[in-house]
């Protein structure tokens, strides 16, 4: 059972959280101040605390929720940077809570069980998985469809820009599934040659063409029982998807050169940046293909759309690449927060991360409006 800490210095408000997360069948402890925290997480063993944003934990690395009654942009980013999982306002949404609070915990004991597979399967391992930032109602939509759609099967399109983070969504996809503790496989359809797309997929047995020097399993016999993520689906052949669409008609595979059918247990989750529907009109795309994909779409949203959340994203990539060069962690101040707010950020995420780390490259101890003017040429 997940041990919950609440501490807020209002009474009515820590009764009212502490009835309903007990009904939820989550065990709390409740305090009106931070100074016997440290003592009752030696004792008790306290999985998360949920707090307001005036309580201090300073000695504490226990994951936190953050429930702000004045929040802020400002006050976002510092409750992220002193390690807050995530931050809520007040008037509460209990349901949003509660959400984050399941989705914690089963995290947490994915982690748990993709620890023990690795130790028993070692090849089948998941790599550490980003967060997905921001608190723009864009965004909000996006972790509810997640969280509605993983725990099936179902195979999901994820639409969306270059650099918007796709992978992102469909790494989530997976990690919140029953098959977390399974492989996820990538394969990025558009990197591979048409001539080869087809033994990567499906792997091919010695001799079956000249290089063909041994019998080579495909993604999808990686993946079985996972996950395998089709990466701008969109530039896939024709010719490959036609197979595609066998493959996941009769759940089985057929490797090049080989006449033997192999049956397979994956989940699809596809992507593209690309208009499907008009490359279905003019013919580069197979339509039943994408029925057969697209149970489920995801939109991810371009950053242009989520600017509330640049500040929280400015600041996580601040402190990762800070961590990832073992350097001092460099403060970013709100005018120069501003100034990137206003890009229009054609690159999206991956554009403000490779920003982000210019800056923290080329500046003193904070970024400031000044540092981003010189050298970001906003």
């Amino acid at each position: 059972m997940t041990k919950i800490l609440l501490i807020f210095k209002s009474k009515s408000m820590l009764n009212s959280l502490g009835e309903r997360l007990r009904f939820e069948n989550f065990m709390t402890y409740e305090l009106l101040d931070e100074s016997e925290a440290e003592e009752l997480c030696r004792t008790k063993d306290i999985d998360l605390a949920i707090t307001g944003d005036d309580i201090e934990l300073k000695e504490l690395s226990l994951p936190r929720i953050v429930v702000a009654a004045n929040p802020s942009i400002d006050s976002a980013v510092e409750a992220l940077r002193r390690g807050a999982i995530d931050y809520l306002t007040l008037p509460i949404n209990m349901n949003l809570l509660l959400e984050r609070v399941r989705s914690f915990t089963l995290e947490a004991s994915q982690s748990i069980a993709q620890r023990t597979t690795q130790r028993t399967h070692p090849r089948r391992t998941n790599t550490s998985t980003q967060p997905i930032i921001g608190t723009s109602e864009a965004i909000e939509h996006v972790r509810r469809m997640i969280s509605r759609v993983a725990p099936s099967d179902a195979r999901v399109l994820v639409l969306g820009e270059n650099g918007t983070g796709k992978e992102l969504v469909a790494r989530w996809l997976h990690l919140k599934s029953a098959r977390s503790a399974a492989p996820f496989v990538e394969v990025n359809c558009a990197a591979i040659p048409a001539e080869l797309i087809e033994s990567e997929l499906f792997g091919h047995e010695k001799g079956s063409f000249t290089s063909a020097i041994k019998q080579r399993k495909g993604k999808f016999e990686l993946a079985d029982g996972g996950t395998l993520f089709m990466d701008e689906i969109g530039d896939m052949a024709l010719s490959a998807q036609a197979k595609v669409l066998r493959a996941l008609q009769e759940n089985k595979i057929t490797r090049v050169g080989g006449d033997r059918d192999i049956p397979v247990d994956v989940r699809v989750v596809a992507a593209t940046n690309k208009d499907i529907r008009h490359e279905i009109e003019i013919g580069n795309f197979r339509e039943d293909l994408y029925h057969r994909l697209s149970v489920i779409e995801i939109d991810v949203p371009p950053l242009r759309e989520r600017q509330e959340d640049i500040g929280l994203l400015v600041n996580h990539f601040i402190g990762e690449i800070c961590g990832r060069y073992n350097i001092e962690y460099k403060s970013i101040d709100h005018d120069a927060v501003e100034r990137l707010e206003h890009r229009r950020w054609t690159g999206n995420i991956r554009e403000l991360h490779n920003v982000v780390e210019r800056l923290i490259i080329l500046s003193d101890k904070q970024i400031t409006a000044e540092t981003v003017d010189r050298y970001c040429h906003i």
